[in-house]
């Protein structure tokens, strides 16, 4: 029993029964053991083994990552879920593991036990592993991927161009691969989910004589049946529905035109350069599509504009019956991504015509789809001093 007592006065007052040599040795040895542990714990998380050990991950993830390049390619590397999921920055690192630590709840309420279960989660799942990759701009990607080493001449004319305009801004990899190591989730499109998620994917029941806006940019037909394009219909645009036939509707797009060449673009307003649709040269001067009402001199321009509605095909999903919760979304991005270096203007601050050109300058350091980029430039200028007049008055 003396031995202990010895011990435990040795432990609670180090300082009266050893050196200072001896304490500051003992302190250094235990500092290395409980530094080489935790790390050596860590480190076990960081393993595929460990990532698969839950069933849930195994049996969907882990499987679709086996049929992509990412997993078998002639070069040989194979990446892991750690290098993909775990940053290799050691703060970044520590940050990632408590927030991991929500899965757990995952696991043990058996949120996504089952095929079904995933699929209802996915969305939600791979939504937040895509802010992360934005939030870090794709930096798990670059660990291997690398702008400065990719070959341009290997590359198609459309990707060099895709691919050089990314290098320029440093893009986000994320931005245009998501699903490039799982399966995307089941929205019908890759573009703006988020967007989606929030907004949803359209009114499941079309009626004629009703108006609905474009959750998305569209493409345009001639017929209810073609695949040849006749134009595209920007997103947040109204329409009318006049007919529906399978998979397609016919609408209705009123605006404006300019009186110039075909006339193939259409307008929000008289004067105002905020877009709604682009139709084609040959759809623009197919007889039955464009009806012109009126036309007006614009003032500043002395351009003739012209008053139109177009009638022609598009699918029948992204569009939905309020506007509102389109905009939702827009104030918030653009809040929240346009603030990151300098606080942003108001949305009143400038008029419809002057916002494109501020707005392009503004994305150039945010990593945004073009669908979004869209959207929240028409929000912009829609809500702009053009519309509310609020910013002026005194």
């Amino acid at each position: 029993m003396k031995w202990f007592i010895n011990i435990w006065r040795t432990l609670t007052k180090p300082a009266k029964y050893l050196t200072l040599g001896t304490v500051s040795l003992s302190a250094f040895l235990m500092g290395i053991i409980f530094w080489g542990g935790f790390n050596t714990a860590l480190e076990m998380t960081n393993t595929e083994e460990f990532c698969i050990s839950c069933h849930s991950m195994e049996s969907m993830p882990y499987k679709e990552l086996q049929e992509t390049v990412h997993w078998s390619n002639h070069s040989g590397v194979r990446a892991t879920c750690p290098d993909c999921h775990v940053p290799h920055n050691w703060s970044r690192k520590i940050a990632r593991k408590i927030e991991a630590s929500h899965d757990m709840w995952g696991w043990m309420l058996q949120s996504v036990n089952t095929p079904e279960k995933f699929e209802d989660k996915r969305l939600e799942m791979a939504s937040r592993e895509w802010k992360r990759f934005d939030r870090d701009n794709s930096l798990a990607c670059k660990n291997c991927h690398n702008y400065d080493s990719m070959k341009w001449e290997d590359m198609s004319k459309l990707a060099q161009k895709q691919m050089k305009r990314a290098a320029e801004i440093d893009q986000s990899c994320v931005d245009c691969h998501k699903g490039i190591a799982h399966h995307l989730p089941d929205m019908g499109t890759a573009r703006a989910p988020e967007l989606i998620a929030q907004v949803g994917s359209g009114v499941t029941s079309l009626q004629t004589e009703q108006i609905y806006f474009t959750a998305l940019t569209k493409p345009l037909f001639y017929n209810d049946h073609t695949d040849v394009e006749a134009g595209t219909l920007n997103i947040a645009t109204k329409v009318k529905v006049l007919e529906t036939k399978g998979k397609r509707v016919k609408v209705g797009i009123d605006g404006w035109r300019k009186k110039v060449g075909a006339g193939r673009v259409i307008y929000y307003d008289f004067g105002i350069n905020i877009l709604s649709a682009q139709l084609t040269k040959d759809a623009a001067l197919e007889e039955g599509v464009m009806q012109v009402f009126e036309e007006k001199e614009d003032p500043m321009t002395g351009l003739i504009w012209q008053r139109v509605e177009a009638k022609i095909w598009t699918e029948k999903d992204y569009l939905v019956s309020d506007l509102q919760p389109l905009w939702d979304y827009a104030r918030e991005t653009y809040s929240t991504s346009c603030s990151v270096c300098h606080t942003q203007p108001d949305e009143k601050h400038f008029d419809a015509n002057s916002w494109p050109g501020m707005f392009q300058g503004m994305i150039a350091f945010v990593n945004m789809d073009q669908d979004t980029q869209a959207l929240v430039q028409k929000y912009l200028q829609e809500h702009s001093s053009t519309f509310d007049k609020s910013a002026h008055e005194l």
